[in-house]
């Protein structure tokens, strides 16, 4: 029996946290302590958006900005995608190659409870890895991709918090501003 290996098995439980007004330069100070490339960005427990290093390279360093006047809301990447702890590695490297991004933030009863990235399931599955490379070959920034995934931030329609938005119509909406729009 081939048993598949699960997100929660793999990934960091407890990912480093800031909030949106942290500055850029606390938040890498952070980054460098903690020896991640990446914190969430939290508020009231739902993540907003994920700083990395790579943002921190293109939007500060790049741009001639000064890391201690900008928080990290400013230069976060958002709305970001979030996985299910019980989805599969393979589904995770699927979501990872397909829309080019290296780590997913685990998602469980709307609270963020892990993070898992590219690094980690290829320790796992270096198979994984090339099923990775070959899914980000595919150019697929369309919507109709962009439909399967869950994304996690503010609603673009009521501002209000949810770790389950759903591209609809071109917007990312929570469930209840789904909901609103079958009534109209």
């Amino acid at each position: 029996m081939n048993k598949q290996v699960l997100v929660k098995e793999v990934m960091k439980a407890n990912p480093v946290i800031v909030q949106p007004f942290t500055t850029v330069l606390e938040a890498a100070r952070l980054m460098k302590e903690k020896k991640v490339d990446n914190v969430i960005v939290t508020e009231q427990g739902h993540p907003l958006g994920i700083l990395t290093e790579r943002d921190i390279v293109n939007k500060v360093v790049c741009e001639e900005k000064i890391a201690s006047d900008l928080s990290a809301e400013d230069v976060m990447t958002s709305p970001i995608i979030v996985i299910d702890p019980y989805c599969s590695l393979q589904e995770a490297s699927k979501i990872m190659g397909r829309r080019n991004i290296q780590q997913l933030p685990v998602i469980e009863n709307n609270q963020l409870i892990g993070i898992i990235t590219h690094h980690d399931i290829s320790q796992v599955s270096p198979a994984l890895s090339e099923l990775d490379r070959e899914w980000s070959t595919i150019d697929d920034r369309d919507e109709e991709n962009a439909l399967g995934h869950t994304f996690s931030g503010k609603c673009e329609d009521c501002d209000g918090l949810s770790t389950n938005l759903k591209l609809v119509e071109g917007r990312l909406l929570c469930e209840e501003c789904i909901a609103g729009l079958k009534y109209e």
